[in-house]
């Protein structure tokens, strides 16, 4: 999908997560939820690659967006997918958080919100994407 950026990492899919969260919290921002998807999945006797979804953020970032276009309150706060594919390689999926201004027809005025989102996110991805 276009709207999708995806990091390869060195590392299991476990480990990336929490080094995730420790940058996600180191720059200020809350972990609102780690979810573990394979461990839901295994809990109802199915099989799936690990997988965490981690939803982070901010008010001062967020609420301004909602201000804006409150449906943007559809896809924040912001995701954060971490997986492993069929190859064993863990990725770093996420939504370009440039979509969020046509999904949701933000106003110029939150293009700096919107960037500042999208190069904090990618420089924390980068940070981990190795190990």
């Amino acid at each position: 999908m276009q709207d999708l950026i995806g990091v390869a990492c060195e590392g299991s899919v476990p480990d990336i997560a929490d080094r995730l969260v420790k940058l996600i919290e180191a720059n200020g921002l809350k972990v609102f939820l780690r979810l573990d998807h394979a461990a839901n999945a295994k809990g109802i006797g199915m099989n799936l690659r690990p997988t965490i979804l981690l939803i982070f953020g901010h008010p001062k970032g967020g609420t301004p967006l909602m201000q804006d276009q409150q449906t943007t309150g559809l896809d924040l706060p912001f995701k954060l997918l971490v997986w492993e594919d069929a190859q064993s390689q863990a990725w770093v999926t996420y939504a370009d958080p440039e979509e969020l201004i046509a999904r949701h027809g933000l106003s110029p005025a939150s293009t700096a919100t919107v960037d500042a989102i999208k190069s904090g996110v990618a420089r924390m991805v980068k940070a981990v994407s190795k190990a």
